[in-house]
């Protein structure tokens, strides 16, 4: 007779996700990349999905089939929380922000992780925070710790592509520079993180809420990097025609 059964380690995996607040508005990336231990299992899979009507951003690294179940729990929540008894509801249409979905998987992961089965997820919350009319970034990993900032990165992002954000980020960047910003830090992970891959998913929330999109899947230029010089060097630095060998 077998007792309860406990994830103990996560098996199907996806790495770093990164967020940024610009000048109007918030935005999210993630690779596509699943992998099962070291094997690269899916090449396709969205790790950021839109929430409420698409008026909140959610993306997560770490265990899928966790981050699947918080899905469900997410959308749960924002159907309960648009759909009332009261007259008012009639007249008013009610969203879930995003500063409240942030505070409830603070409560869901720390009552997990009290449980001694957390999910095995680092979370990103983004969207338009309606109540403090400004745009909302902030994480919470498996033992419930929140973060909110105006930059964030899980995984291998925290280590890798946060010096870049400190460096690069200011309050005034526009959606461009922060794409830009964002597809760098993106092609950083992928030369130095074995488990990310070169096709990712960028999604952004804007002022108001008025648009929250999670782009097609799509892949990075990639020529910067293969073609700087200690790329395409000579092994052993001998000329061509030379005997270059290891």
């Amino acid at each position: 007779m077998s007792g309860n059964q406990r994830t103990v380690r996560p098996i199907t995996t996806g790495t770093s996700v990164i967020g940024i607040v610009y000048d109007g508005g918030v935005m999210l990336a993630a690779d596509t990349l699943l992998s099962y231990g070291s094997m690269a299992k899916s090449f396709n899979t969205r790790r950021i999905v839109s929430i409420d009507d698409h008026s909140i951003l959610l993306g997560a690294s770490g265990e899928y089939s966790d981050l699947q179940e918080l899905i469900v729990k997410v959308n749960a929540l924002a159907l309960e929380q648009s759909t009332t008894s009261t007259i008012e509801s009639i007249y008013t249409q009610r969203k879930l922000n995003p500063r409240q979905l942030w505070n409830y998987l603070r409560a869901v992961m720390y009552n997990k992780r009290s449980r001694m089965n957390p999910y095995w997820n680092d979370v990103v919350i983004a969207g338009w925070d309606s109540i403090n009319e400004k745009p909302f970034l902030g994480t919470v990993d498996k033992i419930g710790t929140t973060i909110e900032e105006n930059m964030v990165a899980t995984g291998f992002g925290s280590y890798l592509a946060m010096p870049l954000l400190r460096e690069k980020w200011k309050p005034d960047l526009d959606e461009g520079e922060a794409r830009a910003l964002i597809e760098d830090c993106m092609k950083v992970l992928f030369y130095r993180d074995c488990r990310a891959s070169s096709r990712i998913t960028l999604a952004k929330c804007t002022t108001n809420g008025e648009e929250c999109i999670v782009s097609e899947p799509y892949e990075l230029d990639q020529s910067d990097g293969w073609n700087a010089p200690s790329m395409i060097r000579p092994v052993g630095d001998l000329h061509s025609g030379q005997d270059g060998g290891w």
